[in-house]
């Protein structure tokens, strides 16, 4: 039985959202929390301006794997590479709508789709194998824009700052799970024991 929920702005390839909602559900699970992850379009394609380059997300995945995530991360790759995420989170967010526990699985099952075997998640045959394993039908192209877009605004109405930006009742949480910074012009990221610490007494 679902008790609440916490919502999560993110995209579906931010290698960084992926780390903490594994993290936060495997918490969740291990504490048999009744909490449901309600996920939240925050396109950055949309965003920025731009889709994500394929390398620097390869890049980035890679980096994350070595240093904070060694179990995560073991398809992504160049090849395949989505161009565009608006249709994967339209997905998303119609399995949310159709039930929230189904909306949380969809979620999930779109990002290991990307990052564990590596598959294209902006093909739309790609979205229609994982929509009929949950039972669903494919959302119209143009309602996903639109429901994407809505949460792009409420997003910022909110003060959403980027990917992954988790919201337990009115409490914001930017990237609660990773320490991230810049040395020489490369990634460096550890586990913030205490800022995750911090979000889990307050979210479960």
């Amino acid at each position: 039985m679902v008790e609440r929920a916490i919502e999560v702005f993110s995209d579906v390839w931010c290698p960084f959202a992926y780390v903490g909602i594994r993290r936060v559900l495997a918490e969740r699970d291990r504490a048999g929390a009744g909490t449901v992850l309600s996920f939240r379009a925050w396109p950055l394609e949309l965003v920025n301006g731009a889709p994500l380059p394929a390398d620097l997300v390869v890049e980035e995945a890679h980096t994350l794997r070595a240093q904070v995530a060694p179990h995560l991360f073991a398809g992504i790759g160049v090849d395949h590479f989505p161009s565009s995420t608006v249709g994967a989170l339209g997905l998303s967010a119609w399995a949310a709508d159709t039930d929230p526990v189904i909306g949380e699985q969809v979620a999930v099952e779109l990002r290991s789709a990307l990052f564990e075997r590596g598959e294209d998640i902006g093909d739309r045959s790609v979205l229609g194998r994982i929509a009929t394993a949950y039972g669903l039908s494919l959302p119209d192209p143009s309602w996903v824009l639109e429901r994407v877009t809505a949460d792009l605004e409420e997003g910022r109405g909110r003060g959403v700052r980027g990917s992954p930006h988790f919201f337990v009742r009115s409490q914001g949480y930017f990237c609660p799970t990773l320490r991230l910074s810049h040395e020489d012009g490369l990634l460096h990221a550890d586990v913030d024991v205490d800022g995750f610490a911090a979000f889990l007494s307050r979210a479960l």
